[in-house]
């Protein structure tokens, strides 16, 4: 999985019809900076409201994942979150001139070609994964639906279907490393049982459907009839079907278990929702787009409450600020510049690093015989690395003092010791306003919570 974040290149379009709503419409791919996200905006409505891919703003599960923000609305986003995430995109607007992307073939290989075509280009910024730090479990008993998410330090992926149909028996689908998408999932199309598309038409539902954006499932006898009736119904002059292949108008299928794929794909575009990269092993058996979103949003939960989301420092990788580049910025010197590196930044939130050696000054007189770096010095590193934050969020930084003005609820968990090396994350809790913005502060040594406050900072512009 890639440790940088990455955009496209240049901006590039597709254009068809919607799935459901059968409005033509052209979406484009827009590249986005480090940190953005996918946000989809209707450049068709007033304003141009931007609607972010997020779990929060799910407001339709019928037979496709619908968003609405601002007043706008976007129809099955889960195809084209899903290119996204196969090919490890993390920041692009999507910009559409109608309700719903371009159902295309069905599958997401169309977008998958599309971005790849436009290029793909990394940015100077770390993802931001979340690493699922214990069993995360869904399960609806009346549909025979159950998710699960373990611990993984990577992405992994196991779909089972099984439809209790003579046609398709069940089936299993896998993705054990995300480089495969292209290959073996983005090319899997949606499907409908027969039995169903009378009722989904009448629930005004796959206006844009026919037989080269479907796969349509034969699980019941037809009468010739009944052939004449569909073939209008999907705007068809004939349509036909082989019994001994149980699918309509004899389509072939990619792959013999292409369903649990296509299910998988869903799958993968659904908890694009969360708004993060995971770490996770993901075990799905018949799953939906309501537990999928469902399981999305217990994964969300665990992000908000802070639980497992543990900054980790791999030395090896190159900082985003070393420790001239953080001289640069903050006004600190020696025995007072208390922060060796920044590893990541982003516009919320900044983790640095302090490194706690004995040649410290502070040890000569604090607890001499018995080492233990001051709480209050502890706090002034997770200040300093607030301070970075702050400054990063002006254009001109240069011009600007950062001054701690305000602590509260500050806890000291744990001594630090010498040979310790503390990890400091800052997070803006509201906007700056007037030069004035709150932060929270969190401090760990090897996974282990040391120290933590609440923070008020003040810029001060230099004379």
């Amino acid at each position: 999985m890639n440790e940088k974040q990455q955009t496209i290149s240049k901006s590039v379009s597709v254009t068809g019809v919607g799935l459901h709503t059968g409005v033509i419409a052209t979406m484009t791919f827009v590249p986005a900076a480090a940190n953005h996200g996918y946000k989809f905006q209707r450049i068709d409505l007033p304003g141009q409201p931007i609607v972010d891919a997020d779990v929060d703003n799910v407001v339709d599960l019928s037979r496709g994942t619908t968003i609405e923000q601002n007043g706008a609305r976007v129809h099955t986003v889960e195809h084209t979150l899903a290119a996204l995430v196969g090919l490890q995109i993390d920041n692009v607007l999507i910009q559409l001139d109608g309700p719903e992307p371009p159902i295309m073939d069905g599958s997401s290989i169309n977008f998958v070609d599309a971005l790849l075509d436009a290029g793909i280009e990394e940015q100077n910024a770390y993802r931001n994964y979340f690493e699922v730090p214990e069993y995360v479990h869904y399960i609806n008993k009346e549909k025979d639906t159950e998710l699960v998410a373990l611990p993984l330090s990577d992405y992994r992926m196991t779909v089972m279907v099984d439809y209790n149909s003579t046609v398709i028996s069940s089936q299993h689908a896998s993705l054990n490393d995300i480089t495969l998408f292209k290959d073996d999932i983005a090319r899997c199309r949606t499907f409908v049982f027969l039995h169903e598309l009378e009722a989904l038409y009448g629930q005004n539902l796959i206006k844009g459907g026919d037989l080269t954006n479907a796969i349509v499932i034969v699980d019941r006898e037809v009468q010739d009839g009944e052939l004449d009736h569909l073939s209008q119904l999907l705007n068809k002059p004939k349509v036909s079907v082989n019994k001994s292949k149980g699918i309509l108008n004899n389509v072939d299928l990619h792959y013999p278990n292409e369903m649990a794929r296509h299910k998988l794909l869903d799958l993968v575009g659904d908890l694009a929702l969360i708004g993060r990269p995971i770490k996770a092993q993901i075990l799905a058996a018949r799953p939906g787009h309501a537990a999928n979103v469902a399981l999305a949003k217990k994964i969300k939960k665990l992000i908000k409450s802070g639980k497992g989301d543990i900054p980790q420092y791999d030395p090896n990788k190159a900082p985003v600020f070393d420790i001239n580049q953080i001289g640069q910025l903050l006004a600190h010197r020696y025995p007072f510049q208390m922060i060796d590196k920044i590893i990541a930044l982003d516009e919320n939130s900044v983790v640095g690093v302090k490194n706690v050696t004995i040649n410290e000054q502070f040890f000569l007189g604090h607890f001499p015989g018995n080492p233990v770096m001051p709480g209050v010095l502890q706090l002034e590193a997770m200040a300093q690395t607030g301070g970075i934050l702050v400054l990063t969020s002006v254009p001109d930084p240069d011009n600007y003092w950062p001054y701690l003005i305000g602590i509260d609820a500050c806890r000291f968990r744990r001594n630090v010791f010498p040979g310790d090396t503390v990890i400091f994350k800052c997070e803006f809790t509201s906007p700056m306003k007037r030069g004035i913005v709150k932060m929270s502060g969190r401090g760990y040594v090897a996974g282990q919570l040391v120290c933590e406050a609440d923070m008020i900072a003040s810029l001060v512009k230099k004379k």
